[in-house]
C-alpha cells in the first residue's frame, strides 16, 4: 500500500468515529496525475446523492502531457462502495454532527483507493485538552528516559 496524500488536518479537527475503504470513479487521464500525487483533499468531502456517495471538493490537478481531455478539476466524483455500505452510511450522515471526509488516498494493487472517514467536528476546547495530553505524554516520555540513562 503506497500512500499518495494524507489529510492530517482531519485529524486534528475530527473525532474519526468509523472508517471505510472505497474506489473512485476516474477519467482519462486523472489516473496518472494522481499517481504524480497532484491531488488535494485539504477542502474536500463526501455526500450522498441519489443512493450513491460523491467525494465533493477533491482538487486533481490536470495531467501536464494530456491534450484531449479538458475535465473540471474539482468536479464531483463518485465512489464505489458495497450497497450495504453506502445504505448503512445514509443512515448516520443524516444523524446530527457526523459528516463523511477522505483521510487519505493510496494505491492497493495498483488501484486508487480513498479511506474515508465517518467523522463528528471536534470543540476548540477538545482540541486544546487533545494538545495538553501530548505535551504532558511527551514530558513523561523524557522524565523516564532520563531516569533510565
Amino acid at each position: 500500500m503506497k500512500v499518495i496524500v494524507e489529510n492530517r488536518k482531519a485529524y486534528h479537527d475530527y473525532e474519526i468515529l468509523d472508517t471505510y475503504e472505497a474506489g473512485i470513479v476516474l477519467k482519462g487521464s486523472e489516473v496518472k496525475s494522481i499517481k504524480q500525487g497532484r491531488v488535494s483533499i485539504k477542502e474536500a468531502y463526501a455526500e450522498v446523492r441519489n443512493g450513491e456517495i460523491y467525494i465533493v471538493g477533491m482538487h486533481v490537478t490536470p495531467y501536464d502531457k494530456d491534450k484531449i481531455s479538458h475535465l473540471d478539476p474539482v468536479r464531483p466524483r463518485k465512489l464505489l462502495l458495497h450497497k450495504y455500505e453506502i445504505k448503512r452510511l445514509i443512515g448516520k450522515t443524516q444523524e446530527k454532527g457526523l459528516t463523511l471526509i477522505p483521510l487519505k488516498i493510496y494505491l492497493k494493487n495498483n488501484l486508487i483507493k480513498v479511506l474515508l472517514g465517518l467523522a463528528r467536528g471536534k470543540k476548540k476546547y477538545e482540541k486544546r485538552e487533545e494538545i495538553k495530553k501530548r505535551i504532558l505524554e511527551r514530558e513523561i516520555r523524557r522524565a523516564l528516559k532520563k531516569e533510565i540513562t
